[in-house]
């Protein structure tokens, strides 16, 4: 920290220097080519002060925190020393104190919008809201300054959290540590399909296969019956083991793929393919909250929302989506039935894996609003599922960070891409599979 300080400290003064040196050069143009040599190479490489920060996007968060930092530092000093040249220049030379004051802004605006773009372009952790909120407080004097240090703080705190992160991969990128004997399937909930674009499991995937992981997913059809998802599922399954030889898979299932992976291991022959199975905040025990949905809302109601989801999704890629039997599947009554039929895993390592929110903020929307709902029915859970029909299987892992923060349910599958404090989603999983590797999986 105090090398990235000091570095911060001299490429500040490099700003400040080159920004208020007008006063020296006006009268010796020559003096501009070091000034602009100097101000130009400061502003490429200011980035170096967070060290070896890891991928490109991260360095260029790092380069563009520390322009704004310097930028911060600029300023002021740049508004003290031309209250000094003030008394120097008026009244009589009032003129090159105005061309001193526009070549300040003009090297301060330099600094800045360098600074700011590079965040904006770069920074995942800054969100739409304060990107939104950074644009319009732009205009407003004082304002803007308490927002430019929040976006330095939130930044600059993304940018220590994924270097610590890249150097723990890198010191034990040679053991492997999440190279299971067979390949890990992920499965995603109801209402979502996998993706290239926008992957389901945020930045799981290229975490665990930094350290070993082989990695496929269920790509099954977004809303269909448990039943219809698992014959889909076990298609993908038995596709997998021939295609590669691997012989099994460890199947790591969210929501209600957890309902559709255990359907498709006991009834659709493919409990010989699967090695493990871990549910991620799937309902085992049915989702009260869709029992109340399904029974206030009118048909017609239900109607128009199936109709409208089902065409929606079917443009997508779905070959027949079925928004209704999905989430008349997720009902207690549903479950209950589904429990007294499929319960048999014999010979298949299964464990799984909960969380809840600690308030309603806790969860981007819509889950901000639906723990409220879901409040009314179960007392803890993570904005859709109460904790009590989480647990199932040899093994039941509860996340409850301390803080106020607690977990969502789309945090546990890194939906929004964000860092919590108190709990590293992305290490979670690799500890997960890491102990799946230790038992002989």
């Amino acid at each position: 920290m105090k090398k990235r300080n000091l570095l911060l400290a001299i490429f500040a003064a490099a700003f400040c220097i080159c920004g208020n040196f007008y006063y020296f050069w006006s009268d010796n143009l020559l003096l501009l080519i070091p000034v602009l040599g100097v101000f130009i190479v400061a502003n490429v490489v200011t980035g170096v002060c967070y060290g070896n920060t890891g991928g490109r996007q991260l360095k260029i968060c790092a380069h563009g925190t520390a322009l704004l930092k310097c930028f911060c530092l600029y300023l002021p000093t740049s508004l003290a020393v031309h209250i000094a040249l003030a008394f120097i220049y008026l009244p009589e030379a009032w003129l090159k104190l105005i061309f001193s004051m526009v070549a300040c802004i003009v090297a301060g605006a330099v600094v800045f919008w360098n600074g700011m773009i590079s965040v904006y372009v770069s920074s995942i952790q800054l969100g739409i809201r304060e990107r939104v909120l950074g644009a319009v407080c732009g205009m407003i004097p004082v304002v803007n300054l308490i927002m430019l240090g929040r976006i330095i703080k939130i930044t600059e705190k993304e940018i220590l959290f994924e270097s610590e992160k890249n150097a723990l991969n890198r010191s034990r990128i040679k053991d492997k540590i999440c190279a299971t004997k067979y390949p890990i399937l992920l499965v995603h909930g109801v209402f979502f399909r996998d993706s290239n674009v926008l992957n389901y499991w945020g930045r799981v995937p290229a975490e665990l296969q930094k350290n070993g992981a082989v990695i496929y997913y269920g790509d099954q059809q977004s809303a269909l019956s448990i039943k219809d998802s698992a014959e889909e599922l076990s298609r993908k399954i038995r596709d997998i083991v021939e295609k590669n030889g691997c012989g099994k898979v460890n199947i790591i299932a969210h929501s209600k793929g957890g309902l559709d992976a255990r359907y498709a291991i006991q009834n659709c022959g493919i409990s010989e393919y699967v090695a493990s199975l871990t549910t991620v905040n799937t309902p085992h025990r049915g989702c009260k909250f869709a029992d109340y949905l399904l029974e206030k809302a009118p048909q017609s109601l239900l109607d128009s929302v199936a109709d409208k989801y089902n065409k929606i999704f079917r443009f997508i890629g779905d070959k027949a989506p079925d928004f209704v039997s999905a989430a008349k599947d997720l009902t207690t009554k549903a479950c209950e039935e589904f429990n007294k039929n499929v319960n048999d895993t014999k010979g298949i390592y299964c464990q799984s894996v909960g969380s809840v929110q600690k308030k309603a903020s806790s969860g981007r929307f819509p889950l901000n609003i639906t723990y409220h709902a879901v409040n009314l029915f179960d007392s803890e859970n993570d904005g859709l599922v109460g904790e009590d029909s989480f647990s199932w299987g040899d093994r039941y892992i509860l996340n409850k960070p301390k803080g106020s923060r607690g977990i969502s349910h789309g945090d546990m599958i890194d939906l929004n891409r964000e860092n919590i404090d108190g709990f590293d989603v992305r290490e979670f999983y690799v500890l997960l599979v890491a102990d799946l590797k230790n038992r002989g999986l």
